[in-house]
């Protein structure tokens, strides 16, 4: 499960359907609804919101409004619960090392999306707000 930490505007097509599906993944899991991934370091950010479920639904909402503005139709009934802004921080070494890992993605998998962001500066998820840092622990490299 990789839910970026980056704006979905940097992702290609696959990688947004990815984090659409895996983010729905979390979803069901926050909501308690399988019993697999309930221990995923991914999780960890939402869980200290004040309200797991409903970061997880303006996380998806922002990843929603991308596919729109790509002219995708993500269906909006799969999210759950009612958005919450519950703004997280992200480091300036996680978003880094997101940016290392999705360039490496996209030279094999879109190149063509690679050479369309290679020199835009690197932006959060709407929902991160950035701090310095090094990577995050529960990330694995």
């Amino acid at each position: 499960m990789r839910l970026w930490s980056l704006h979905p505007s940097f992702l290609d097509s696959k990688g947004l359907v990815a984090l659409w599906r895996e983010a729905l993944l979390a979803q069901h899991v926050l909501h308690g609804r399988t019993k697999g991934y309930t221990y995923h370091p991914q999780l960890h950010r939402f869980r200290s919101c004040s309200s797991p479920t409903g970061g997880i639904a303006a996380y998806l909402v922002s990843v929603q409004q991308e596919a729109f503005r790509r002219g995708y139709s993500f269906d909006s009934t799969k999210i759950m619960s009612r958005p919450v802004c519950c703004l997280m921080t992200v480091t300036t070494g996680q978003l880094q090392f997101e940016w290392e890992h999705l360039k490496k993605k996209l030279e094999i998998r879109d190149p063509h999306q690679l050479s369309r962001i290679r020199d835009i500066p690197v932006a959060a998820h709407p929902l991160f707000s950035i701090v310095s840092g090094t990577m995050e622990e529960w990330e694995r490299a």
